[in-house]
């Protein structure tokens, strides 16, 4: 994989993070305490990558500013970029055992995601991608479905519980799409669900309310693959606000008008 100064650093410091995971991983399944104790021990592998994660990033780029899964930002001495991490995306997916999780970052300048890793441990498969260059899962370049009809489309999304505000939203959605569609998957990893779009695998992705670190860099994964992406309300910012939409060309805006048309 031949990528720039910092994508090199990006990945040595996901593949890291994920091989340490990979071990709290076999640790979880053989689990025998209580729900909250297998949820510490889960709070404490993601400490445990982000620390990872941090201590190769900021050692790498020491005057980049910082943004990670506990929500707190760290500003750094250059204010034009910062990291944007996930020591663990799908965390209900690794406390109940299932391998589908993902650890990412991505590096944003002057606003714009500009370089980002998504990796898979559980499959081996490392999603990157920078601005300009082309989208890629190991060494192999990726792009967005080739489908022109709606209602062959596979398409992917998040299902809030009971207690979320966006739990009516979503429930409208599906009404409206589930109709036009072939299926609508729900995987539990924001971070995978946009690398399969990039990868064709899901024809599109929406969602409401995610953080920033859910989402940062595989939207970049999508732009660079050659889908379309933007915010459910135009208006809106995807990092900021965590809300996106995407899907490739053919069948983004009529895939756009449907959950948009509440």
């Amino acid at each position: 994989m031949l990528g720039s100064a910092n994508q090199n650093v990006m990945i040595k410091a996901t593949r890291a993070a994920g091989r340490s995971l990979v071990k709290d991983f076999r640790e979880v399944e053989n689990l025998q305490v209580s729900s909250k104790g297998a949820g510490d021990f889960v709070s404490k592998a993601i400490i445990s990558s982000e620390t990872i994660m941090r201590d190769m990033l900021v050692e790498a780029r020491p005057t980049y500013g910082w943004l990670g899964k506990d929500g707190k930002e760290v500003e750094g001495a250059d204010p034009t970029r910062r990291w944007i991490v996930s020591g663990l995306d799908g965390v209900t997916n690794f406390l109940h055992g299932l391998p589908h999780w993902a650890v990412s970052v991505a590096l944003e300048h002057k606003g714009e995601i500009v370089s980002c890793v998504v990796f898979d441990p559980a499959k081996g498969e490392l999603f990157w991608a920078e601005k300009g260059a082309g989208a890629w899962m190991n060494d192999t370049r990726i792009r967005v479905s080739g489908r022109t009809k709606l209602h062959e489309g596979l398409f992917a999304t998040g299902l809030p519980n009971g207690g979320q505000s966006d739990l009516p939203d979503t429930l409208r959605d599906l009404a409206r799409i589930l109709p036009a569609c072939a299926g609508v998957r729900r995987w539990g990893a924001a971070s995978l669900d946009l690398a399969f779009v990039a990868a064709g695998r899901f024809d599109g992705y929406w969602e409401r309310r995610m953080k920033p670190w859910d989402i940062a860099a595989g939207l970049l994964l999508v732009k660079e693959a050659g889908g379309f992406v933007e915010p459910i309300v135009k208006t809106n910012n995807m990092v900021d606000d965590g809300e996106v939409i995407c899907a490739n060309e053919a069948l983004f805006d009529r895939f756009a008008t449907i959950i948009r048309s509440a």
